[in-house]
């Protein structure tokens, strides 16, 4: 065997990573057919098995674990250059791809993306929001150069990301003048039975909140549950209910929606990563956001 074909090699390892035959072929915009056929000729280049089954699941024998060990070394080194190169095209500027969790609030990642839009050499900044573990999926496939979340990643994912963590914000709770003024006494206590427009159970941001009141023996009317963070503050800047939010962009949602503080929830703290596929931040873009945000929008988590 004198040279390797790389491209079978590399629908071997899209299938590892996704986890499947027809997951990486679309992931690689094939048929599974095409997957299937490659693979086996790229097992008769190494002459020897690369799969065999567990039950309905497709794993690596100890031929497809030395080969994937590789290739896992080759292929991300590979991605990463096409993404270099991509951005360099992008009219001379850098380019960087970046994953919103529909959890953070919009606010939250504007500031945290703000220092790649200016300076002398800003980024081509390109954004795409969605449930993290979808956005992990694109990152694990280096779709994404970077995701902004509202929870860490469990050290024991099978996709391999690593936690950047960018800091923590007090979270305080606000609502349209009138109905602040009035929740304004009394609280927390004032929240119970008072309107209140939360996050879907879908997000950790909603788990933390529930588990709070809870603590305090406070059971609000829930009149709304909204993915979007912004919705959630259009609604209460009508008056529909209160809401929670960091006081890292309290200036600003008083501001953009006309709203006022109730108080601050005593340890209830929203915490925000970063997260890649770099151990050791090496891309300048995400290295320029960790370090912003660190220094200057959030405080340091425990």
């Amino acid at each position: 065997m004198r040279h390797l074909n790389y491209t079978h090699l590399l629908y071997f390892w899209t299938v590892v990573r996704e986890g499947g035959v027809t997951k990486a072929a679309a992931a690689l915009h094939l048929t599974p057919q095409t997957i299937s056929g490659q693979i086996k000729l790229l097992e008769e280049q190494l002459q020897g098995t690369l799969f065999e089954r567990e039950g309905r699941r497709l794993v690596p024998t100890e031929l497809g674990r030395i080969a994937y060990g590789y290739a896992d070394e080759i292929f991300p080194r590979g991605l990463e250059l096409a993404s270099v190169l991509r951005g360099a095209r992008t009219h001379g500027r850098r380019s960087v791809t970046i994953g919103i969790a529909d959890a953070v609030p919009k606010l939250i990642a504007f500031r945290v993306l703000e220092p790649l839009l200016g300076g002398d050499s800003p980024f081509h900044v390109i954004c795409h929001e969605g449930p993290l573990q979808d956005l992990l999926a694109d990152l694990a496939a280096h779709r994404l150069d970077l995701v902004l979340s509202t929870s860490a990643v469990p050290t024991d994912a099978a996709k391999k990301a690593f936690n950047h963590p960018l800091g923590e914000s007090e979270i305080g709770f606000f609502a349209a003048r009138a109905l602040a003024s009035r929740l304004r006494r009394g609280f927390p206590a004032s929240l119970h039975d008072a309107p209140l427009l939360v996050p879907t159970e879908r997000s950790a941001n909603r788990h933390m909140l529930d588990e709070w009141l809870e603590s305090l023996g406070v059971v609000p009317r829930i009149v709304g549950e909204l993915d979007d963070s912004a919705l959630i503050k259009t609604f209460a800047q009508h008056g529909v209910g209160a809401f929670a939010a960091p006081l890292a962009i309290e200036a600003e949602i008083v501001r953009q929606f006309d709203v006022a503080r109730i108080g601050t929830a005593q340890g209830l703290k929203a915490r925000f990563y970063a997260i890649s596929t770099e151990r050791r931040i090496k891309h300048p873009a995400v290295a320029m956001v960790t370090e912003r945000a660190r220094r200057e929008l959030f405080v340091a988590a425990d």
